[in-house]
């Protein structure tokens, strides 16, 4: 039902080669889907699948996306790339009456930090007021809400959570920590290490995303789609430990120590990574029945080391960042008698 539904769509990523929509964009053309990708540039690292078509054009310039568009309709248009109101504003002046579905990729970052309820469901509370990107995707998900009611344009909400691919180390500083381990140097967890946490392949993501392009069911509806396997911190650091042929040394450091430390971080951490969460994928698995999330993190992992190993440039390490936790864990280290 999937592929015969996608084969008679015309479909617009705006965007289309980040960690995300690249499995998707894949997917959606296997499929069968008229693909095309409206881009600034083409990433090295996610090329654009065969049969797409690339519009060059960046869509925070309005105009120039218009001409490029030629007048061009759409049965889905995908927005991997709205941060704020202004960039859904201009989105809903760009496509409104020439699409019959506008699909928002909001943020599981939205729900209430720490969540009331476990796992949580697309109708938890959204407040997140540690995190300001956060707060702009509510900000966008209630103007496309009144969009909707009002006829002006049909919108599908989607909100990813922890979402990665090969090129996506898990951890904040990307391959600083992992590079660390192979020093023998210890490492630092946010928190007791315990608190849950869900990774999601992209692959898996883009099975359940791409069957709710062109669905009449996905209309006006909101839909998380994550992985069902739930790990601990710690666990998540020990399994790309175990991936890069090591066996870590963790030093558990407080978020709010981290957020004094460095704000930036803390945000990511108190907005984020701190808290559980855990997710109920009822609601995709009922609408997209052929959704499964197949790919352990463990499996994932090994990819995600594999390719940074490939070439000595992937493996950056951040210096202010690995200075920092440093001074974090010489400040937090247990001290034994």
């Amino acid at each position: 039902m999937t592929q015969s539904r996608l084969e008679r769509l015309k479909v617009l990523f705006i965007g289309g080669t980040g960690v995300i929509s690249s499995a998707c964009s894949r997917r959606a053309a296997v499929l069968g889907a008229d693909l095309h990708l409206l881009n600034r540039s083409v990433s090295s690292a996610r090329p654009v699948p065969d049969g797409a078509t690339v519009i060059t054009a960046d869509i925070r310039d309005t105009d120039r996306t218009r001409t490029a568009l030629k007048g061009q309709e759409f049965d889905v248009v995908v927005d991997f790339l709205s941060f704020t109101t202004e960039h859904v504003a201009s989105a809903v002046e760009l496509f409104g009456g020439r699409t019959g579905q506008y699909v928002f990729i909001g943020s599981a970052a939205a729900y209430q930090r720490p969540p009331g309820l476990l796992p949580l469901p697309e109708t938890a509370p959204l407040h997140n007021p540690h995190s300001a990107y956060a707060r702009d995707k509510i900000a966008c998900e209630e103007l496309l809400g009144r969009v909707h009611e009002e006829g002006r344009l049909p919108v599908t909400v989607v909100r990813p959570s922890h979402t990665y691919d090969r090129t996506a180390v898990p951890f904040d500083g990307g391959w600083t920590a992992v590079e660390r381990m192979r020093r023998g140097q210890e490492v630092l967890v946010h928190g007791d290490g315990t608190s849950l946490w869900t990774l999601t392949h992209h692959t898996d993501f883009a099975r359940g995303f791409v069957g709710l392009l062109g669905h009449p069911e996905a209309l006006g509806e909101t839909f998380h789609i994550t992985s069902d396997e739930v790990l601990s911190w710690d666990r998540i650091y020990r399994t790309v430990a175990e991936a890069a042929g090591v066996e870590p040394r963790l030093v558990h450091v407080p978020s709010d120590a981290i957020a004094a430390a460095d704000p930036q971080w803390g945000e990511a951490l108190l907005g984020d990574k701190a808290h559980s969460m855990v997710f109920d994928n009822d609601k995709i698995r009922r609408v997209v029945p052929e959704f499964t999330a197949s790919i352990p993190f463990s499996e994932g992992a090994r990819e995600i080391v594999e390719w940074h190993d490939e070439d000595p440039s992937r493996r950056v390490v951040d210096v202010r960042l690995d200075a920092l936790m440093d001074r974090l864990i010489d400040a937090h280290r247990p001290h034994t008698s």
